[in-house]
């Protein structure tokens, strides 16, 4: 049987860009025989981020956030996954709050607070994080390392993809007020000629990491 990977869509628009980059990574794990899972963090039950209860600090507890709401089968199914591929767009230069809510628990259900050995989670995996933004693909690299970083030590090696200047309406005049920050035409030749290209390249590395 193959691989079980754990796809999640942190972002809320459904066939647009952290969306498309999320599903060519799935199809290229797919590729190498990969059972792919997806979640949709906006579809799910109600859920936070959080809530620092410390119950995942106990022995019989350590690696399980013990908090139960509409995340709990997401953790669960990636605590139990050969790989995770995550996507978000960037809001107002974070990625999103639903996202965020996910990354804390995730993570902290790891976290010992112990020197000796910092993370409890015995079980590490591949993970594939996806940013898309409407900024230059180099606008938010330190912020993505970050996660790069805390996603390694806490859940599995880390590869990142930035897709930026992505395209955010099909056309922008009909916005009510001028978008005069972008330059439409700009947008949608980039979309046409570059992005599908980011797509071929994400569904190449879906294929190379869950292989």
């Amino acid at each position: 049987m193959g691989k079980r990977i754990i796809a999640v869509n942190a972002g809320p628009r459904k066939g647009w860009n952290s969306d498309t980059l999320i599903t060519e990574a799935s199809k290229g794990a797919e590729s190498t025989g990969a059972v792919v899972e997806r979640f949709d963090l906006f579809h799910l039950e109600r859920y936070t981020g959080c809530i620092s209860c410390f119950g995942c600090k106990k022995e019989r507890f350590k690696g399980h956030c013990i908090c139960r709401d509409g995340l709990t089968p997401v953790l669960d199914a990636i605590r139990e996954a050969d790989g995770l591929i995550i996507g978000s767009p960037n809001y107002l230069s974070e990625l999103t709050a639903s996202f965020r809510a996910l990354y804390e628990r995730l993570i902290f259900q790891n976290l010992t607070y112990n020197v000796e050995k910092p993370c409890c989670n015995e079980h590490p995996i591949p993970v594939l994080l996806i940013m898309t933004s409407n900024a230059p693909d180099t606008f938010y690299t330190g912020l993505i390392k970050n996660y790069q970083e805390t996603l390694s030590r806490f859940v599995g090696p880390t590869e990142i993809f930035i897709s930026g200047d992505t395209l955010q309406l099909k056309d922008y005049g009909k916005t009510d007020w001028p978008w005069t920050l972008f330059n439409p035409e700009a947008k949608q030749k980039r979309h046409e000629e570059i992005f599908p290209e980011e797509c071929k390249k994400i569904f190449n590395l879906g294929a190379k990491l869950f292989q």
